[in-house]
């Protein structure tokens, strides 16, 4: 007769696959446990699944589990821990199940939930976090620096030192003193120039001109400043005097002054200019003659 007490673990669970046939799962499971000499608590910590499904299985309770799916992939799980042919139990489970009539309320195709390497880690879900978070940063920085439809600002304060008049040329007169805190008035010299205005407060104004429609800052507004799409198509006056129209191609443009002292340093697009910002054409420059002397002074002293 052979001595069963001197099995090892390895002939253990021989002997309990061979007799799967003709036993349920939760028994052909349970006695290749024992051969093996774990615990449920073991097997558990190994498989990551709780001792409670474990045992159920174990019972032949599998109608305790969530669903069908849940049974199958627990019993692999299992099975493959133990050393058993997990598609012979699953197989068996499934026989189980049909026998027992189980229903699955929720069919999850080509996916166990009780087979923890096929969840994703903790740590993996962290690092698919952060690196979306990554790829939201680099598009904003992106966008802001390169993509931003607002254009640059010309540079219209540089003077450009003008010739010495001729010593021949009369002098011209003095400029007239300019105005520092006249209105300010912005008129559209083209139809749709659209326009918003905000100070220290908070929006003054945020509208779509029409040509010839003017509209004038008003004088409590602290430190006034201009964005429109359209500055070739916009004229500015203050107290009456045509300012220099800011550029001379549709652009988006912001950050612009309406301090009236800020706009005169721009420059005013000639004496005369009618208050609508329509330049006014350029007077000829009188060149003298060639070979012409200037006019000798009177002499006062009488012989």
């Amino acid at each position: 007769m052979e001595n069963v007490e001197n099995q090892g673990p390895s002939e253990g669970l021989a002997n309990a696959a061979a007799g799967s046939s003709s036993s349920t799962v939760g028994a052909t499971l349970r006695r290749a446990r024992e051969a093996a000499g774990l615990s449920l608590a073991q097997i558990a910590v190994q498989t990551r699944i709780a001792e409670r499904h474990l045992s159920a299985i174990e019972e032949d309770r599998l109608g305790d589990l969530a669903a069908r799916t849940y049974a199958v992939g627990f019993s692999r799980t299992y099975a493959r821990a133990l050393g058993l042919d997990e598609k012979a139990i699953a197989e068996q489970v499934r026989r189980q199940l049909d026998a027992e009539g189980a229903r699955e309320p929720v069919v999850v195709p080509h996916f166990e939930p009780g087979d923890p390497a096929r969840v994703p880690s903790l740590r993996l879900a962290w690092v698919a976090a952060a690196g979306a978070i990554v790829v939201i940063a680099v598009l904003l920085v992106f966008w802001s620096n390169y993509l931003s439809p607002e254009g640059k600002l010309p540079d219209l304060t540089s003077d450009t030192p003008s010739a010495a008049p001729s010593a021949a040329a009369p002098q011209a007169p003095a400029p007239a003193p300019q105005p520092t805190n006249g209105p300010v008035v912005l008129t559209a010299t083209v139809d749709g120039v659209w326009l918003r205005v905000t100070d220290t407060t908070g929006k003054l104004v945020e509208k779509t001109l029409k040509q010839n429609e003017s509209w004038t800052v008003p004088q409590g507004a602290q430190a006034p400043q201009l964005r429109l799409g359209r500055p070739d198509g916009l004229a500015i006056t203050v107290g009456g005097k045509a300012i220099a129209p800011l550029a001379t191609k549709p652009m988006v443009m912001s950050g612009v002054s309406l301090v009236p002292a800020d706009l005169l340093a721009r420059g005013q697009s000639g004496a005369g200019a009618p208050a609508s910002g329509a330049p006014a054409p350029a007077a000829p420059a009188t060149v003298p003659t060639a070979g012409a002397s200037a006019p000798a002074p009177l002499s006062t002293t009488s012989n």
